[in-house]
């Protein structure tokens, strides 16, 4: 079973929307709380085909959903703790803090995702596409920073990627902005489209290997087409420690593309 809590569904109908959620989450009906964010509008600007946002909400074994759930409750739950006589409060114990505390950091992340999802899903609403909308965090860097990465998928994304991915990224863009200013915060996300970005990097390593072969063959520079900052960098990366050629980046946005050289003998 998937172990997300909630996952919000952008399709013609109310139906269709319960029965993609529940097949990614692998649940029943039953184990579900159903909300209909949006009840049907048109595309942007009043166009295209009417679309419902739905959210759904796992509903623990136990019972109630556990995005209603309260912190104290959450943390009461990880630590039994003595039964008192009714109309007598639980004395507070000291070494309880430390677990209300990593509870109320995990709650806070789950609602980071949450604001995620639902911001994008709305963009997506916007834009008068269908898809499901999942993000989850990324590994964290050496300063302990972690990127969300999102991930789209749905039917007929490609105008949603665009040439050399430049919808995407102009799209991720503003996704950070507005999950940002959801959070209250600067939010670096990583959005993905079908898995676009990782099919794309394999081509361009593949292509970079092949191109430093014919350079290292025939000693001539070859010059790639103009490509985003971040697949230049794939470039870079994929041949820095090649023994016979160097790349370089030349060249103005969006223009700018990279070269691969001879290394001097």
């Amino acid at each position: 079973m998937n172990e997300r809590t909630t996952l919000e569904i952008i399709a013609p109908t109310v139906e269709e929307a319960l029965a993609q959620g529940l097949a990614q989450l692998g649940l029943t009906a039953d184990r579900v709380s159903v909300e209909v964010l949006d009840a049907g509008t048109k595309g942007l600007f009043g166009l295209g085909k009417t679309q419902v946002r739905v959210k759904l909400t796992v509903i623990p074994e136990g019972g109630m959903p556990a995005a209603t759930e309260e912190p104290a409750k959450r943390a009461a739950e990880a630590k039994p703790r003595a039964v008192q006589p009714q109309g007598k409060p639980a004395p507070v114990q000291p070494e309880e803090s430390q677990p209300v505390e990593q509870s109320q950091d995990e709650i806070e992340h789950d609602v980071v995702l949450d604001k995620t999802e639902s911001s994008i899903s709305k963009l997506i609403h916007l834009m008068n596409l269908e898809a499901q909308v999942s993000a989850h965090y990324d590994e964290r860097d050496r300063e302990g920073r972690r990127n969300i990465h999102v991930d789209i998928r749905g039917d007929d994304l490609s105008v949603l990627i665009g040439r050399h991915s430049e919808t995407l990224n102009a799209f991720q863009y503003i996704a950070s902005l507005v999950v940002g200013k959801e959070v209250g915060e600067w939010v670096q996300l990583s959005v993905d489209v079908e898995g676009y970005r990782n099919r794309r990097e394999k081509q361009l390593i593949q292509m970079a290997m092949r191109m430093a072969d014919q350079v290292a063959k025939n000693g001539k520079k070859q010059s790639l087409e103009p490509m985003p900052s971040g697949e230049r960098r794939i470039i870079h990366i994929a041949l820095r420690d090649h023994p016979d050629v160097k790349t370089e980046s030349a060249g103005v946005e969006p223009h700018r593309k990279v070269t691969i050289v001879p290394k001097a003998e």
